[in-house]
């Protein structure tokens, strides 16, 4: 291992694409063609028809533009393995391993797993200004995301409660159009009555925790109990009182380089060592050698750090769930898989772990307890293509509704899946207007 390299990879110089695949690309603003449930009427059934044949027609007639060699490249592309295809487009063992990190961020699979090929391309597909394939601070931080959709929602005359916990839906089973919506109860109580719910949480919590039971068929609960919900993933934020000076850049002045602005990735010069680091996980252990992104917003925003002192994000692969030896509620297991990362990152930025003033870690039972992330998996489910369009979160129901009249899925774990893109909650809202129209 040369822990003088450093590669930091900055999302608009190095662009992953298949020919004309961004032809494709428009499908996580679409809706998936499904069938609308329980539509009797003959004008209902007459616009649902309409509505899966436009969608169809269009991929079809985008289809029809692509070259045989285009499309089966981009076949290939969603199937193979991602080694399989960096392989094919490089020959840089530590760039092939950078870009490997976006095929298995957030999944429990390694880079020779088939269909990570797509995990890839749905980190690289985005854009931001324009700019296909870059990824973007937010001033203020992730939460100021958030707050802007709040801010919005309340000048269009929402009513928003914050701190507040959803304890059970509230389900009309005597309705006339079967079982609907009609409330949900908090858990201090209180009953707000809604004719209307979208729920983001994830299919697990939104069908198996917040369902009153014998609302849903015990098919469907069992089809949300095979939801895949593993994951790898611990996310590490770190206050230092001055930034990582890496070897690799000779610089030891504690001022802002070029390299401090983009994701930089420590821990594999080679793909093969991404795939080690997942079968340690596999046995239930933490990666001796974990792979770790580390971002340093505050280079760019100085609105969440003190002069000199910086905010380091470390998103960090592979901790399972459940460890064979010791416990993550144990602070000397937390404790000493955090300097198992620290340690790495002192090889390449020599003195980095006396500069840590505090850190704050959230490991996978930590994600699913305070964000309510089944499994602690980031993206509420896997991202494979058994999971994907028509399959997501369920097949026969990846169209926003669902099996009670009027409660929604908006969330991650809906269509296209996860990624802060706001597609499922979009494509969500869409579904809900057209219903209340046709009311």
């Amino acid at each position: 291992m040369d822990s003088s390299f450093l590669w930091v990879l900055t999302r608009s110089s190095t662009k992953l694409k298949y020919p004309n695949s961004q032809r494709m690309m428009q499908l996580p603003i679409r809706m998936p063609p499904e069938a609308a449930v329980g539509e009797s009427s003959f004008a209902g059934r007459v616009a649902d028809g309409w509505s899966k044949s436009k969608v169809l027609g269009s991929l079809l007639k985008r289809s029809s533009k692509l070259k045989q060699h285009e499309i089966t490249s981009f076949v290939e592309l969603l199937l193979a393995p991602a080694s399989k295809v960096l392989n094919n487009w490089f020959e840089s063992d530590v760039l092939k391993a950078t870009l490997a990190t976006d095929a298995v961020i957030g999944a429990m699979a390694s880079v020779h797993t088939p269909g990570s090929g797509y995990v890839l391309l749905h980190h690289v597909m985005g854009e931001t200004n324009g700019s296909r394939g870059v990824w973007s601070y937010v001033e203020g931080g992730m939460g100021a995301v958030s707050t802007a959709i709040a801010r919005a929602a309340s000048e269009a005359g929402a009513t928003l409660a914050t701190n507040v916990e959803a304890k059970q839906f509230l389900v009309d089973n005597e309705s006339s159009v079967g079982k609907t919506i009609s409330g949900v109860v908090l858990a201090d109580g209180t009953v707000i009555r809604a004719k209307q719910i979208l729920s983001n949480a994830t299919p697990a919590v939104t069908f198996l925790k917040l369902m009153p039971e014998n609302v849903l068929s015990e098919d469907f609960q069992n089809s949300v109990k095979s939801i895949d919900y593993k994951s790898g993933t611990t996310k590490i934020n770190i206050a230092v009182d001055r930034l990582p000076m890496f070897r690799a850049c000779g610089r030891t002045d504690n001022t802002v380089g070029p390299e401090h602005y983009g994701t930089i990735h420590i821990g594999a010069d080679c793909m093969d060592e991404i795939d080690i680091a997942y079968r340690e996980a596999l046995l239930g252990r933490a990666s001796s050698r974990p792979l770790i992104e580390m971002t340093i917003p505050s280079v760019l925003d100085q609105t969440i750090a003190p002069p000199g002192k910086h905010v380091i994000n470390l998103f960090i692969q592979y901790t399972p769930y459940d460890l064979k030896t010791g416990d993550w509620q144990d602070q000397a297991t937390r404790d000493a898989f955090a300097k198992t990362c620290f340690d790495l990152i002192d090889e390449y930025a020599p003195g980095f772990t006396s500069s840590i003033i505090g850190y704050d870690m959230l490991t996978p039972p930590d994600l699913e307890r305070i964000l309510g992330l089944t499994g602690g998996n980031i993206f509420h489910g896997a991202m494979g293509l058994d999971a994907l369009f028509l399959l997501r979160p369920l097949k026969g129901w990846s169209g926003y509704r669902t099996p009670v009249k009027g409660l929604y899925m908006c969330g991650a774990g809906a269509h296209p899946g996860g990624g802060v893109m706001g597609a499922p909650g979009r494509n969500a809202a869409s579904v809900v207007l057209k219903d209340l129209m046709r009311a």
